[in-house]
């Protein structure tokens, strides 16, 4: 960009330019603003502001021998002038406010402009004279009717921001005066950058506070609805020192067990004992997400990235920026996705769809899953080095009727907090009806208890609550049940060698019968290759259906229940 010279009484613009810059709040404008205005002075030749910044373009820099470090260098992002002779002798460049040229980046300590970056002060006449890169370009100056050079650190407070350099057509001992005005448009600019870095770090926060108002609402009244971990029987009390454990940490933590055992009970009790607690928790169900939908979820779109994006959206890792994410049915991860999200957990690091800055997160992970992941991994369903991410501490939860001492304590306090959302009088529970809770199997667990309570609540007419409902036994006792039927012959005697005729429910626990003898030689195990659905020839996801409605457990056969498998993946 070239702007004829102007004649406005010059320090009279330069105040114009210092009120200017106080009502602009953008960084790129503040500083192409100085460099234009700058430049329009008839005895200045160019005007060039320089930023520390991290280094970006190591591998292609031409100063690269002269900065060890790679670490932060000087970043070019602002600069004009007017050439004499058309060139700067630079390649011939034309435009002086190109930041694509020379000195692009300068390295720290390198040359007047990189020592001044370091120092935090102006250069001395003597030591311009004697600077490497200012005699390199004697040639150019002389061309360029260059007579006089100033810079100034760009600081505030202590730090130093960057450096700003005039390039003049007249002696150095008549630019005292002009000296001064840069040295306060130096001042300028520091007010400016800081100024402007508090606005991002407000907006940040802003939109950080939306975000964690946006998703934590949607967590509200499942967090209300299960309050505190209750319970003492001793899998628990194992579960609660597991957690005083790995919850200091930033350690990944996958929580393992069946649907309704409180798996973001846990996960929420890792959080608030961890050092990110003042931090948000943010939960993910990744088995409701549609699935061109899961990469806008997690890491969010700029407006037009695709049919349907209207605005901008943050995904739920910036949401948990500094806090927790929590992946509940991390199981149901498509595999495409598993690839990204396995970066962001190494990394640190994601893209917005359609965009293509690079965003740091810190956030950590806890994942829940009630699928077996290592079968997902023999069948190539899930990633084999993230679920080794993932499980750096893993938490199994073991189902409701392996720690029965727990039923009653749960039933009370869910039954206070039922008749308290319900606004009811309080309701009493027979030794017999609390019995029968007790030793019911809950394939349902946790969640399945507080929904009987609720609904015996809602159904009870006295002050007395009574559980009607129940699943009826799937197999009675066998001394209840009848042999195969002897179905009197009615078709001749040439049928009298036809087997006898089994009702429905000798059918059922003929099946049931099956399933067990099948778990006993599996050792209680239901995936795998050795596993119970494999000796019966159905799949895993059949036989848990099926042993949930015969309320089988599987945990009897297990040689061990209480010692993790060592099979290998």
């Amino acid at each position: 960009m070239h702007l004829e010279p102007t004649y406005v009484p010059e320090y009279e613009s330069l105040k114009e330019l210092l009120i200017d810059m106080a009502s602009e709040r953008s960084v790129p404008v503040v500083l192409d603003m100085i460099a234009d205005r700058m430049a329009l002075r008839p005895h200045i030749a160019l005007v060039r502001i320089w930023l520390k910044k991290t280094g970006d373009i190591c591998d292609q820099c031409e100063m690269i021998s002269h900065c060890p470090e790679r670490d932060q260098c000087l970043h070019l992002v602002a600069g004009n002038g007017r050439p004499i002779s058309g060139g700067n002798g630079e390649g011939n460049e034309r435009d002086w406010s190109d930041i694509n040229g020379f000195a692009r980046r300068i390295p720290l300590g390198y040359s007047g402009i990189g020592k001044i970056a370091v120092s935090g002060r102006p250069l001395k006449s003597h030591e311009v004279a004697a600077d490497p890169m200012w005699q390199d370009r004697e040639i150019w100056a002389r061309g360029e009717h260059i007579k006089g050079f100033g810079a100034q650190p760009i600081r505030f407070k202590e730090e130093t921001l960057g450096v700003i350099a005039i390039y003049t057509r007249i002696e150095s001992n008549r630019v005292e005066e002009g000296t001064f005005w840069v040295r306060m448009i130096s001042h300028h600019t520091a007010l400016a950058l800081a100024n402007a870095r508090a606005f991002n770090e407000i907006d940040h926060l802003r939109s950080q506070l939306e975000l964690e108002n946006e998703y934590l609402r949607q967590e509200i009244n499942q967090v209300q609805s299960f309050g505190d971990i209750i319970g003492n029987s001793p899998p628990l009390m194992t579960i609660l020192n597991q957690i005083e454990l790995v919850a200091p940490t930033d350690a990944s933590v996958l929580i393992l067990g069946e649907s309704g055992t409180g798996k973001e009970l846990v996960a929420r009790e890792i959080h608030n004992r961890s050092l990110r607690r003042e931090r948000p928790m943010i939960r993910v169900n990744c088995a409701t997400i549609p699935s061109d939908l899961y990469e806008s979820e997690f890491f969010g779109h700029i407006k037009g990235a695709f049919t349907g994006a209207l605005r901008n959206r943050a995904g739920r890792f910036q949401a948990a920026d500094t806090g927790t994410l929590f992946l509940d049915e991390v199981g149901e991860l498509p595999l495409s996705l598993q690839g990204k999200l396995l970066r962001v957990l190494q990394e640190g690091t994601y893209e917005r769809i359609g965009e293509d800055m690079t965003r740091q997160v810190d956030v950590r992970i806890i994942a829940a899953t009630n699928r077996d992941i290592r079968q997902d991994i023999e069948r190539g369903l899930f990633r084999k080095d993230l679920y080794y991410r993932l499980n750096v501490f893993p938490i199994e939860i073991p189902p409701l009727r392996d720690r029965k001492e727990d039923i009653q304590p749960l039933v009370f306090h869910f039954l206070e907090q039922v008749l308290s959302s319900l606004k009811q009088p309080p309701k009493g529970i027979s030794g017999a009806d609390m019995n029968r809770l007790i030793n019911y199997e809950w394939p349902g667990n946790v969640r399945e208890l507080r929904n009987v309570i609720e609904r015996s609540v809602i159904t009870a007419a006295q002050g007395m609550l009574t559980f009607d409902f129940f699943e009826k036994d799937s197999v009675q006792d066998k001394e209840e049940k009848p042999g195969p039927s002897a179905v009197p012959n009615t078709r001749g005697k040439d049928k009298e060698c036809l087997p006898a005729v089994m009702t429905e429910t000798q059918v059922r626990e003929l099946i049931r019968e099956n399933i067990i003898n099948a778990l006993k030689h599996a050792d209680g195990r239901i995936y795998g290759s050795h596993g119970a659905a494999r000796l019966l020839g159905v799949s895993p996801t059949t036989l848990g259906s099926r042993m949930k409605k015969m309320s089988i457990d599987p945990q009897p056969f297990k040689i061990n229940p209480y010692k993790p498998t060592t099979d290998p993946l």
